[in-house]
């Protein structure tokens, strides 16, 4: 694809992270044009329709690439996303749509979503009632207790009956005063990796696996696992690719597991992994991504 100096293009995202950086890079590559946007820096102006980072109105881009709205998730989040929706007002195009990303940054919206679309998916309760959240405990003899706004499996714990419903009972409470409504899971066993599914646009770009290092009872970098290649089944790729067909995303990867009963999904990300599409399958998400947005902008 030409260069396009035409052509403004910000990056939301975190300064100095490596995701943000390589994409604005890959943005000034092609247009000559970077700015890294912190959604912490940004006023919305209702009454002038302005939405402002320092001398900057983002209203007047041609286009915003989000690749990451803030370091952690919260219900704030939400609210991040909520003005990038008055920049698409004034015409300017965001990927992904902020409404679509929306679904994704709470994994209660995420998971209902990926349930009615028959996706399959490791068993789930959700309550705000401990003696409930106890019995899913004892249902699944091992579970795992996940934030509904958290990343790379921060906040999440693993609650078993192995030391007694006491101490199980215990560290329900402990993990309810952060999280109200417990999103619950069974703990599945994995053959330590899973995989991430890469789409750009709905199409199938490549896959990478993130393998587990230790004791550590998931795979994520955060938990010192590590990226590699992988080459999964032409039907592993079709269940990913039915699993992020709902949300409509210009970029994500979908998180997908083989286990003893079968393949499962565990999300579909708002924002999508660049360094394991590189580290792993080899593909320059990034570059690919400016391709993408700079063919939509005409």
């Amino acid at each position: 694809m030409p260069d396009r100096d035409d052509v403004r293009i910000g990056v939301v995202g975190i300064p100095g992270k490596w995701s943000t950086e390589t994409l604005a890079d890959a943005v000034e590559a092609r247009t000559g044009y970077r700015r890294v946007i912190d959604m912490a820096e940004v006023t919305l102006d209702l009454q002038g329709r302005r939405l402002l980072q320092r001398d900057l109105d983002l209203c007047t881009l041609d286009g915003l690439l989000v690749k990451k709205i803030s370091a952690s998730y919260s219900p704030a989040t939400l609210d991040r996303l909520e003005l990038l929706r008055v920049a698409e007002a004034a015409g300017v195009r965001v990927f992904s749509p902020a409404e679509r990303m929306l679904r994704l940054i709470d994994r209660l919206a995420c998971t209902v979503t990926l349930r009615n679309a028959g996706i399959p998916m490791p068993e789930t309760r959700v309550t705000e009632d401990p003696e409930a959240a106890l019995a899913a405990v004892r249902a699944f003899g091992s579970a795992v207790f996940k934030p509904l706004y958290s990343t790379k499996a921060r906040g999440m714990c693993v609650i078993g009956t192995d030391e007694g419903e006491t101490a199980a009972r215990d560290a329900i409470r402990r993990f309810q005063a952060d999280n109200p409504v417990m999103y619950i899971q069974r703990r599945i066993e994995l053959p330590g990796r899973d995989m991430g599914m890469v789409f750009l646009g709905g199409d199938y770009l490549g896959s990478y696996a993130r393998v587990s290092q230790g004791d550590a009872w998931n795979t994520t970098i955060h938990s010192g696992g590590r990226y590699a290649a992988c080459d999964p089944s032409p039907e592993l790729v079709e269940l990913a690719r039915r699993a992020q067909a709902p949300f409509g995303m210009d970029f994500t990867t979908v998180d997908v597991a083989e286990s003893e009963q079968g393949a499962v999904v565990f999300e579909v990300s708002a924002f999508g992994g660049f360094r394991g599409a590189l580290e792993g399958a080899g593909v320059d998400a990034a570059a690919r991504y400016v391709d993408y947005a700079l063919e939509r902008l005409g």
